[in-house]
Parts: C-alpha cells; structure tokens; sequence
C-alpha cells in the first residue's frame, strides 16, 4: 500500500520529536498503521534548524501555504500553535481535502465549532490526542474506550506549570512568586507564563474533554476560570495540616441543573491517587456509571510524549484514510450534538461543592458564634474546623474551615456577611474543595 504522505507545520518540540520518534519507530509504526508514514515536507520560519533535525531528508520551506496546497500531501500536521495563523492553515488544508492533525488546544477549544463542521463538509479526519494531557491517550478513552459509558464527571491535573508550581510550594514552603521563578529558570514556565498560572492552559483543555464527554458543542467562553497566582503558601500548609492536597483542577460534571466546566485550585483528600500526581506531570480522573472512576497518568508536556500522541493520530488516520466518513469516530465522539442553546452551562454561582475558608478574626469570646449564626442561616454545615494559635504580640489568629456540599451563591453570600464582622481583620479567602470519589 502507498504511504501516507505527511505534510509538518513547524518542527519545534513537538515537530521535531515527532520526527525523531518516527524515524526512531518507522518499522514498528508502520506495522500498526498498515503502511509507512513519511513526512514529505516540512514547514518553518527556522529552515536552519529544520535542517539539522531532518539532515536534509525532506523537503523544507517557510511557506505555509506550501505544505498545505501541495497535491502530493495526505495529511497536515500543524505543530505551530496560536489562532490566527493555525486556523487559516487548519481550514485551508479542510478545504483542499486533506486530513488534519493537530495539538493546538487554543484552536480547537476556541475554533473547535467551525474546524469541525468544515471537516464534516469535506469528509476529512481532524484527529487531536495531543492537544490534551500531552502523552496520556484521554482522547481516545473518552471518545473509544469509555464509549459503552454515561459519562458523569471528569477532573484533571491538565497544566504541568501549575502542578510543579503546587507541589514546590507544598515541599518546601515558598511564596508562589519564589517558586513560579524557579518554573521560569527550569523552562517548566513561560517568560510570560499568565496562560498557565491563570488557568487559561487547563480550560482549553478542559473544554475539549467536556465537548466529548457530553456531547457539547465548544463554548469556551462560558468556562469558569481561577489560577494560581494570589494561592498563598500557608492555605497549602493548612490543607494538608486537615489532610487534603491542592491541585489546579479542571473539572466538569453532569447534573440535572446542567453541565458544571470550571477551572480552579481545589483540596483533594491525600488520599486519592490524584491527589498525589507531583511535579510536571498530569493525571485525569473520569467516571462512568459502567466503569466507575478511571486514572489516566503521565507526561503532559515535553517533545516525544506529545510527539507519541501525534504520531498515535497519524496511525489511526493511516488506517481510516480511505473509510466512509460514518465508519469514522466522531470528531467529539457523539453522532448527534445537543445544540448550545439547548445545554444549559451552569454559572459558578449554580455550581455545588465543598468549601475551604480562612478568616483571621480577633481571638475574644463570641467571635466564633457570630461566624457559625450567619454559616447556620444559610444551611451551611462545618465539617471541620481549625484554629491557630495567635503569633506574639498579636491578637488575631487564623480560623480554617470546612464545609459540607453547598451551592456556591450560599457561601458567597455568608463570606459577605462575615467580613461585614467587626472581629474579622481582612478578608476571607475561599477555595473548593472534591472528594472525587462518587
């Protein structure tokens, strides 16, 4: 059988170990695929380097345009990232009846609608394992694996940033900004890193993963973000003193009321084996009511893990190149989407979770009363409370607690009420809180 032609739109980290790991697995690749898988032609502002990965061995241009034109060329690969210029490449390759590969998450979470419709018209493949979790097969367990299953909610570690950033703070005790440098020094961060601390990164992510698991169309717009950037060391040291992790989790739930996608620090029991993903790496936790809570664990970043999820896509474009377009797995895994005015994306103030508040209240008698009354009269239930005892020469101490489940617009309003106290010396600080076991 002829060889799938591979046409590469930039050969940086990912292009280049995409390259590298293709060369490296060519028989073994080609075993699977049922055929060999050769890039033809590759695409880059940075033909120098272009050379030294390729030596040579393919055609090399700077025009886009170029690659996704040329008649001899399957399948487009786009590795550049960003909106602009990916898009018009991505459609452009459509257009011309030609299957796309791509990690561009920002693309598809943003775009995602249109890319697909255009593939739809075309009868083209848009296959996209790379643009979440890196390494970790999520897309193909979402849309294959776990097909016999009602998907209730999912949660993931999808940001390595964020996650590294996490667990020095919790190790060794450092200030966010102290740790975000160190991040920025081992190339984990960005120079500008606001799209991972912010939780921008995790919510494209965590959009696809939703898209697929509900059949929803992409709504970018209406995920509810929170990063990073103003977690304060000592609320880390406090959660795990009550025995919960904090990770930035991305998370999405079904419900009677709608469909719940929010990004944001949250306490995890120590217990549960996401809670105890480290360092860069990244984990997702999917629940189906067949199956029960699933672990998908590993390397969501980094040259060949991402180049193993691009290279999985090319093999299952090598196979299904030439099937009828129903034989296909759907693009978001559902044959029939429900329409975007008809889903109902809940507003954080709908959603219902567990809290975690730290208040620093003068330490006198009846302080705590005030604070349980406007709890009570809201039917919010403490699970937990903890209180530190005042530093030297001060008298107001830190209050930790700990709620049961209730909805968010209730716990909003008691910390309104409880900052409007007299006793209370600041404001109080909230983060939810998953037990991800149900």
């Amino acid at each position: 059988m002829e060889s799938l032609k591979v046409g590469l739109l930039g050969i940086g980290t990912v292009g280049g170990g995409t390259y590298t790991v293709l060369q490296r697995n060519q028989a073994e690749i080609a075993n699977r695929a049922g055929r060999q898988i050769e890039i033809v032609k590759v695409a880059d502002r940075d033909l120098a380097r272009a050379e030294s990965i390729t030596g040579g061995k393919v055609a090399l241009t700077q025009s886009i345009d170029e690659v996704v034109s040329d008649p001899n060329i399957d399948v487009v690969v786009e590795l550049i990232g960003g909106y602009t210029l990916a898009k018009e490449a991505v459609l452009k390759a459509i257009a011309n009846g030609k299957h796309v590969v791509t990690a561009n998450k920002a693309l598809l979470a943003l775009h995602g609608n249109e890319i697909f419709a255009a593939a739809q018209q075309q009868g083209v493949i848009v296959a996209y394992e790379a643009a979440v979790a890196g390494g970790i097969p999520i897309i193909k367990a979402l849309r294959e694996g776990l097909a016999a299953n009602r998907i209730e909610w999912l949660a993931g570690i999808i940001n390595g940033t964020t996650n590294f950033i996490l667990t020095e703070m919790r190790d060794k005790g450092l200030a966010f900004a102290d740790v975000l440098g160190e991040a920025q020094r081992l190339g984990y961060a960005e120079a500008d890193p606001t799209f991972d601390v912010e939780g921008i990164d995790a919510a494209h992510k965590l959009m696809i993963m939703a898209g697929i698991a509900f059949a929803m169309p992409m709504q970018f717009d209406k995920v509810y973000t929170e990063g990073i950037s103003k977690l304060e060391s000592k609320d880390i040291r406090y959660a795990e003193e009550l025995g919960y992790r904090v990770k930035l989790l991305g998370i999405s739930k079904r419900s009677e009321q709608g469909v719940e996608i929010r990004v944001h620090p949250t306490l995890i029991p120590e217990k549960r084996l996401i809670a105890n993903v480290d360092g860069a790496m990244n984990a997702v936790l999917v629940k189906g009511d067949a199956v029960g809570p699933t672990l998908y664990y590993g390397a969501g970043a980094g040259s060949e893990p991402t180049a193993s999820a691009v290279i999985a896509d090319l093999v299952d474009v090598a196979r299904m190149q030439h099937a009828n377009s129903a034989q296909r797995v759907p693009y978001l895994a559902h044959h029939q989407m429900q329409a975007a005015d008809a889903l109902h994306i809940l507003p954080i103030e709908q959603i219902h979770s567990a809290y975690y508040l730290r208040l620093r209240a003068l330490d006198k008698p009846g302080v705590m009363a005030d604070i349980t009354k406007i709890l009570a009269e809201r039917q919010i239930s403490i699970d937990a409370m903890m209180q530190k005892e005042p530093l030297d020469n001060e008298d107001a101490a830190d209050i930790v607690i700990l709620t049961h489940i209730t909805q968010e617009k209730n716990i909003n309003q008691a910390i309104v009420a409880i900052e409007q106290l007299s006793a209370l010396d600041g404001q109080v600080v909230k983060l939810r809180m998953e037990a991800l076991s149900r």
